[in-house]
């Protein structure tokens, strides 16, 4: 039997239009593509596990009851993710508003919307579900809650500590692995003065620190290992 992946978090409409350049405070540029694409940190966690396969996916978002809430459905089935939905009538379907340029820079900004409307009550059972994964594009106290019972259920728990926030203590307890990019290590460590120190500072058995071009490194069981980025040419950095 397949182990089942648990998503929880947040899914988004991304709003995209590509430009030579990302516009400055107070600049107008003009764009060349506009496209809407189906996003969220957590939709994105979502798919990426179904398509690589081995592993039932499952994931627990909360959508409005609007148009925009359509595509997010239809992909997120289409890829294999069995959906839990909470729907909020109240509230419109997080959306991304994201501008490319041509060298693969972004900015992107986000409103939330029924991402927010998630509750620690609406985690489904965890009959059967060997790993939980989390984000921080939802509220901290829902993502505290699952976690802890996640944990309390015997559950493994991953969260990619993105946007980067501080976290409180029995969120870092609770967790098997931390994925984290080198701005956020420094917001959750507590602003250490170097990568070393900031992996010592955090009581998780697992992290993972991406660091852009030069790749990753993961502390485990007491070793720290570097993995080198492969080299490729940047198309798209938004859900990187």
């Amino acid at each position: 039997m397949s182990p089942t992946v648990l998503v929880a978090g947040s899914a988004n409409l991304d709003f995209v239009v590509r430009a030579a350049h990302v516009p400055a405070p107070g600049e107008t540029v003009l764009g060349r593509e506009f496209r809407t694409f189906p996003g969220g940190k957590g939709a994105n966690q979502a798919v990426a596990c179904a398509r690589a396969g081995g592993a039932d996916t499952r994931m627990l978002l909360a959508l409005g009851a609007d148009d925009f809430a359509r595509p997010i459905e239809a992909s997120l089935s289409d890829t294999g993710v069995r959906l839990h939905i909470v729907r909020d009538a109240q509230l419109p379907t997080g959306t991304a508003f994201i501008c490319l340029s041509d060298d693969a820079e972004n900015a992107i900004t986000v409103a939330p919307g029924a991402n927010m409307a998630l509750q620690p009550a609406h985690l489904p059972p965890l009959d059967g579900v060997q790993w939980l994964l989390l984000q921080l594009e939802t509220p901290l106290p829902t993502v505290l809650a699952h976690a802890q019972a996640a944990r309390a259920a015997g559950v493994k728990v991953a969260l990619n500590a993105a946007p980067a926030q501080a976290l409180p203590a029995g969120l870092l307890t609770a967790l098997d692995l931390l994925i984290v990019n080198e701005g956020e290590l420094d917001v959750v460590a507590g602003h250490m003065p170097d990568l070393a120190s900031g992996l010592a500072r955090l009581d998780v058995p697992y992290v993972i620190v991406t660091l852009g071009a030069r790749g990753c490194l993961a502390r485990s069981e007491g070793r720290v290992l570097v993995q080198p980025a492969f080299s490729i040419v940047p198309v798209d950095t938004t859900a990187a």
